[in-house]
């Protein structure tokens, strides 16, 4: 799903964050204790990978944050259509 918007809480430990996931329909809250990929942010997409809570949370062993399909790693960036002759 993605990540919802201004839904990120950085608990007091430093460690444990929350957030809530949805996928157009639905949502859920997710708690995740580690680091969080590079990636990770609002308006992002994310796979967590874990188990529900008794109280209904979803709690994150793994996070993976997705690019959109347009992603392009900053050193391509513009790059894509430029040709280079070397000289002799």
């Amino acid at each position: 799903g993605m990540v919802a918007d201004k839904s990120i809480v950085h608990e007091a430990d430093g460690v444990t964050i929350r957030f809530t996931v949805f996928d157009g329909e639905a949502t859920v809250p997710v708690r995740y204790k580690g680091i969080v990929p590079d990636l990770f942010k609002e308006n992002s997409g994310v796979v967590a990978d874990g188990r529900f809570g008794t109280d209904g949370v979803f709690v994150a062993d793994t996070i993976l944050a997705k690019h959109d399909e347009r992603y392009m790693p900053p050193q391509m960036a513009g790059a894509e259509h430029k040709t280079e002759t070397l000289a002799q």
